[in-house]
This record gives C-alpha cells, sequence and structure tokens, in this order.
C-alpha cells in the first residue's frame, strides 16, 4: 500500500519532497482557519501558495502554478478584506452571495478557462487529459477563492467541487501528498459550508 500511493517520490529530490509536504501542512491549517472564519487563513495560505508557486514550476504544471499566484494575489486582498471595519464593527461579515456576484462569478469561471487554454496551448501541453481537468478545475478554484475574499458561503461549494476532482487528478501526476492534502480539504470544506450557514443564520435571527 505504501508503494502504492508514493513509489511516485523515487524520483524527486529531497528538497521537493520536503516543500510540498511543508506547503500540504501550511495549506491544511490555512483552509481549518478558513472553517472557522480565522483570519490566519491569509497568511497561512500565502506560506502554502508560496512554495507551490516554486514547485510547481520546477515540475512544470503551469495550470496549477497560475492558480497558486492567484491564490496569493487573493490572499492579500481578502486579508485586507476580511479586516475592514466600520464604525467597529466588521464591515464585509459572512453574507449569501448576490445575483451580481453570481454574474461574476460566471464571468471569472469562463475568463480563467479561456486563459488556461491560451497558455496551455501556447506551451503545447494539451497532450494529456490532465491538461482538460486543468482548466475546469482552475476556473472552479479562482471563483471560489474570488468568494473566499468577499466571505460569501457559498464558496464552499466550489472549494468541494474542485477538491474532489484534485484527489485523483494529483495523484495521477504523482503528488501524492497533495492529494491526500485535497481529500482532507473535502471534508474541512464540507463542514466549513455547514459552519459558516449556521453562523450567516444566527446573525441573520439576531439582526
Amino acid at each position: 500500500m505504501i508503494d502504492l500511493l508514493f513509489s511516485q517520490y523515487k524520483d524527486y529530490s529531497n528538497l521537493h519532497i520536503f516543500l510540498e509536504i511543508i506547503g500540504v501542512i501550511f495549506g491544511l491549517i490555512s483552509v481549518w482557519c478558513a472553517k472557522k472564519d480565522n483570519i490566519l487563513v491569509f497568511p497561512t495560505g500565502i506560506i502554502s501558495t508560496t512554495i507551490f508557486i516554486y514547485l510547481l514550476w520546477e515540475w512544470k504544471l503551469l495550470g496549477d502554478f497560475t492558480i497558486n499566484i492567484y491564490y496569493s494575489i487573493m490572499s492579500v486582498y481578502g486579508w485586507y478584506h476580511w479586516t475592514r471595519k466600520k464604525e467597529g464593527k466588521t464591515e464585509f461579515p459572512i453574507a449569501n452571495i448576490t445575483k451580481n456576484e453570481k454574474l461574476w462569478a460566471i464571468v471569472i469561471f469562463v475568463l480563467t478557462s479561456i486563459g488556461v487554454v491560451l497558455i496551455y496551448t501556447f506551451f503545447d501541453k494539451f497532450t494529456s487529459w490532465t491538461a482538460y481537468v486543468d482548466t475546469f478545475t482552475t476556473g472552479v478554484f479562482f471563483v471560489g477563492m474570488w468568494l473566499m475574499a468577499k466571505r460569501k458561503v457559498e464558496h464552499w461549494i466550489f472549494w468541494i467541487v474542485g477538491d474532489i476532482v484534485s484527489i485523483p487528478l494529483y495523484y495521477y501526476k504523482g503528488l501524492t501528498f497533495t492529494s491526500l492534502q485535497y481529500f482532507i480539504f473535502t471534508i474541512i470544506a464540507f463542514y466549513g459550508y455547514i459552519e459558516w450557514k449556521k453562523t450567516l443564520n444566527n446573525s441573520l435571527q439576531k439582526s
């Protein structure tokens, strides 16, 4: 069983394996903080995505590389957005997605997917089915990260969909630790959605 899961690493450098594990640990901490609506989701997330930016560039996984650059940028935006206060109260608490944001979500998904297609086409990387799946998951994760930065409950749905698809995808790519990370992400995202819904319902009842 161990050989089945980790045999892909026999040709990896110790540095890359170590960095992947560290990136996974901080990624898990980040998602757990997101579940708890804790601002530490962003600094811990930035550590994880920065590590993966380096690794994914080394491994020539351009779609995933692009996602992590975007994550880092949106983490800075989200960090600022979550800390904004108005008259001593959080200016942007947990909320449901609006009709206008739904339209923007569609636009972001479409434009992101087109962008990934162009990148893969330019680098002649449409040589495997994984490129097509990457296109889909990149669009899903771009929307999910944008909605998380805006503190919308529905961002968890996008994480769940993207995480489920990513579990077998990353294992196929030879990144077992990252695949396991997405398996745990899926579980945390499920409970995160329930917890955020409960928080939102409680705040609506008090208002």
